[in-house]
């Protein structure tokens, strides 16, 4: 019985009406949590944190650089999951989600690009170095760049949709290449400070209000999630009878 249960569960999940409209309950409160949740990291860590006795105010950036990289490996994850369920289950709600969540995990992969060189200019005297972690996450870029423009090549979405996934199932070998890079080779880029065993290396009045943020970077994205998925699935529905059923809501 338990077992029907979950299996119901997860064939609601398949039903774009039911999808639209659980995201469109769980926006506001995504929405406003996030926003509580960044507004608090942030101006701890901008104005409560202690300097870093090695780079002083300068690794305040850590509280946009740091969610946004964790963000851009933790959303291709999620895409490349989607991809398979929609390959494996033929679900169309779970290819939706993996093209919403393309442009968002894009957008947080260029910011965690672009906060690093503005990181690196003064820490490394350059903007950009071909270092293995900048290289595996510029990667990164290309593979959601790429899934976007893929899915969007074929007159046909369901060609798209499997063109796409394969991709996305494919690329997620790049996220485990990213995140143990400082390992596995010489680099420029630090080593783990938080993701390692032991304690983290990172005093805990920097490490709180980072956490905190990055809760918030995690909530944003599931917001904006929310968003995206609700338009993609009028999109790809918008002959469907319940699609037709909400604008006469929205017009009334």
């Amino acid at each position: 019985m338990m077992a029907d249960r979950r299996w119901r569960w997860f064939h609601r999940l398949g039903s774009p009406p039911h999808v639209y409209s659980l995201a469109g309950r769980l926006a506001p409160w995504l929405g406003w949590i996030a926003l509580i949740l960044l507004l608090a990291g942030v101006v701890w860590g901008l104005v409560f944190a202690p300097p870093d006795y090695e780079q002083g105010d300068g690794f305040r950036i850590i509280y946009v650089h740091v969610p946004s990289a964790w963000l851009s490996l933790f959303v291709y994850t999620a895409m490349a999951v989607a991809c398979a369920v929609g390959l494996i289950w033929r679900m169309k709600v779970a290819f939706a989600a993996a093209i919403a969540m393309a442009p968002l995990g894009a957008m947080f992969t260029f910011l965690s690009l672009a906060t690093g060189s503005i990181w690196g200019q003064p820490m490394w005297g350059t903007w950009w170095a071909w270092d293995p972690r900048l290289t595996s996450q510029l990667i990164l870029l290309f593979l959601y760049l790429g899934f976007i423009a893929l899915n969007r090549a074929f007159p046909e979405q369901q060609t798209g949709d499997r063109a796409s996934a394969l991709l996305g199932v494919v690329g997620v070998v790049n996220v485990p290449i990213i995140h143990f890079s400082v390992d596995w080779w010489h680099s420029l880029h630090q080593p783990a400070t938080i993701a390692q065993f032991g304690p983290p290396a990172i005093d805990t009045a920097m490490l709180i209000p980072l956490l905190i943020t990055a809760v918030g970077f995690k909530l944003y994205f599931l917001w904006l999630l929310c968003l995206q998925l609700r338009s993609e699935l009028l999109y790809r529905e918008r002959r469907a009878s319940w699609v037709k059923a909400e604008a006469g809501k929205i017009s009334t």
